[in-house]
Formats: C-alpha cells, structure tokens, sequence
C-alpha cells in the first residue's frame, strides 16, 4: 500500500509541473519485468502519463528530446518555434503548426546541426537590432 501511494503522489507531482521523467519507484516495477520469475510474466508496465492516447511520446518531450540530443538552447528554440508558427509565443501555436516544426528542427539538427545552431544564434540579438 505504501509503494501505491508513492507511486500515485510521484504520478500526480510528474504530471502538475510537467515533468517527463519517471520515478525511481516506477523503474523498479518496469526492472522487476525483465528480471527472471518462477511465475507467468503477463504484468503490463506501468503507464507514467508521458504519452498520448495513441502511445506516441507528446510533442512537448519530442523537442526536449531534440534539444537535449543536439545540445541546443531551449529559450532560442522557443523563439525560432513561435516565429516558425507566427505567434507570439509556442503556447498559442496549433499541434499540426508545432507538429511541422518539430519535424522541422528534428531534420534540420540531423542534416546540418552547426547551420541549426547559427539560425538559432539569430533569434538571441534584441528585438531593436532585428529591424
């Protein structure tokens, strides 16, 4: 009961600050599933709330993904991401719009990372210099 509790507070704390990680609690039962057993092994993992309905990652952990692989700024990635989008800001973007550029940078990172990082570098310099 004590383990479930956890679990369910480590849930709940991963799901109100957005954080894409799972607990250490929550590995253990996933370990526990690759670990020999004398019984039957039809346990299902755990489902952290990290995916969407159709068990694809969320676009959100997609671009951290990304960011962290290529090692890029997420504040400049935040900008190119509303410029890219014609927003003010990435919130107001539409999923099919965040969808396009994620696929956009993932690419991008891939071909040719150093071209990424100067167009990134572009969206650093204050708005006065930009006009």
């Amino acid at each position: 009961m004590r383990v479930a509790e956890t679990r369910a507070v480590n849930r709940a704390l991963r799901k109100a600050y957005g954080v894409g990680l799972c607990s250490v609690e929550e590995l253990g039962s996933t370990f526990s599933l690759q670990t020999p057993t004398n019984g039957p092994k039809n346990h299902a993992a755990p489902s952290n709330g990290n995916s969407s309905a159709n068990g694809q990652p969320r676009l959100r952990d997609k671009l951290c993904l990304l960011i962290r692989k290529y090692e890029l700024d997420p504040n400049l990635v935040k900008r190119y991401a509303a410029d890219f989008c014609g927003t003010e800001t990435l919130r107001e973007a539409g999923r099919d719009l965040v969808e396009t550029f994620v696929s956009r940078v993932a690419e991008e990172a891939a071909s040719d990372r150093a071209a990424l990082v100067c167009k990134l570098n572009s969206y650093s310099q204050p708005e006065e210099v930009k006009s």
